[in-house]
């Protein structure tokens, strides 16, 4: 009987678990990417034992791919040279990590899955537990088949009410984050629920437990409930049966209420994530480039929101608009029903999916003094290029509406 995690774990543990315990337990999957994986080859070569599971291990090329440098080719070549001498079987080109893990079932409710990136947390939008891990411990688990946790305690956010027209699921985030501050949930597991949440679909989810690594947070959850098992049968290889595993009788650290109607548009402003304003704030700031990607808003629904909203237009000649679709599945979808084209016409650069811009290493990166405004989770400085340039995080329909007039903009002018 316990919190979200608790249940998960001791599921897991074959016994009750509570929050402070340390425990070991078995991982279903283990990921890491281009950036993470060369280090954890390293590790495994030093533990000088065998893996354990290969079929456990998935690894993929995102962050920089195709490679922008030398370093880069470098480090492609060093992973595949691995997978290829360890006949590793889940090799994939096709996306960011987290998307791509949720599209090929790898994550499912009650599961484990560990990642060698940070944002590993967005698995909480299934129902799983997912938490990142650094490269050493990704070594460990690959010859163990196991990690190590100290059970957290708990945060319960419960969101109540109907958003207001031209507000979303990052907006409502970006306020949470606003909120709790960039260490207002440190190694916490942090639950959202509520009449909010259980009516919003997958992708509008997936953004919480994604950003609520912004707040500190080990994972971020929701429990599985009717729409999940629905998305992972219909949008996935995943095949149940599957288990809704929801909080039984939970002591939670505390439960923060809020009500969402009264949320307008927000942004996150330079040069923190929890340095929120609502948009009405700083509208009329001008923009030098407008990235619409990354693991938090870069699927297909994201896509169509911005592809509406410039249909027949064209945005702003002075400012570069980029736009990178989450994995190959969302661009081919999007290049079926015709929204690349839109936004082509429009005057959009569409790249090749992956991680693009949202690091600076390529695809979009910012000079000395420019601004963004993007559909990223993270606006540190220096996140996107220069250390002279600032970054601001906002909605799709934020980022359309500003692609337009070149300045921050209300997305209820242009829905």
């Amino acid at each position: 009987m316990g919190t979200l995690v608790e249940e998960i774990f001791s599921r897991k543990a074959g016994r009750r678990v509570k929050a402070g315990e340390i425990v070991l337990l078995d991982v279903d999957y283990i990921m890491s990417h281009d950036n993470t994986t060369p280090l954890a080859i390293k590790a495994f070569r030093e533990i000088g034992k065998p893996i354990r599971d290969k079929d456990r291990i998935v690894i993929h090329f995102d962050h920089a791919y195709p490679a922008p440098n030398v370093l880069a080719a470098e480090n492609h070549r060093k992973i595949l040279d691995f997978a290829k001498e360890q006949e590793l079987p889940h090799l994939y080109k096709q996306g960011v990590c987290h998307q791509v893990m949720i599209e090929e079932g790898y994550v499912t409710p009650g599961s484990i899955v560990i990642g060698a990136d940070s944002h590993s947390n967005t698995y909480g939008a299934m129902g799983a537990f997912g938490s990142g891990f650094g490269s050493t411990e990704i070594a460990v688990a690959w010859v163990t088949g196991k990690c190590w946790f100290k059970v957290p305690e708990t945060i319960r956010i419960e969101l109540h009410g109907e958003a207001q027209n031209g507000v979303y699921s990052k907006d409502v985030m970006i306020c949470i984050a606003g909120l709790l501050g960039m260490d207002g949930a440190t190694y916490r597991s942090v639950e959202f629920g509520g009449e909010y949440i259980d009516n919003l679909p997958v992708h509008e989810r997936i953004v919480f437990p994604n950003m609520s690594t912004e707040i500190g947070a080990k994972c971020g959850l929701i429990a599985a409930d009717e729409v999940t098992i629905n998305y992972l049968e219909s949008e996935t290889p995943a095949r149940g049966p599957f288990e809704r595993i929801v909080p039984v009788n939970p002591q939670y650290e505390r439960v923060i209420e809020i009500d969402v109607s009264i949320i307008a548009p927000q942004v996150a402003c330079h040069p923190d994530v929890d340095n929120v304003k609502p948009l009405e704030e700083v509208k009329g700031l001008e923009v030098h480039e407008v990235y619409i990607g990354t693991c938090t808003n870069a699927r297909f629904e994201d896509i169509e929101i911005v592809a509406n909203m410039l249909k027949g237009k064209k945005v702003n000649p002075f400012v570069r608009v980029i736009v990178t679709p989450a994995s190959e599945r969302i661009y081919r979808k999007a290049l079926k029903n015709g929204l690349i084209e839109i936004l082509m016409d429009a005057g959009c650069t569409v790249t090749a999916t992956g991680c693009g811009a949202c690091i600076g290493r390529h695809g979009g990166i910012l000079a000395p003094g420019e601004r963004a405004l993007t559909t990223m989770n993270r606006n540190f400085i220096g996140r996107m290029g220069s250390p002279l340039s600032e970054v601001y995080l906002a909605s799709p329909a934020t980022a359309a509406a500003t692609a337009l007039t070149g300045r921050i903009t209300d997305p209820r002018e242009y829905l």
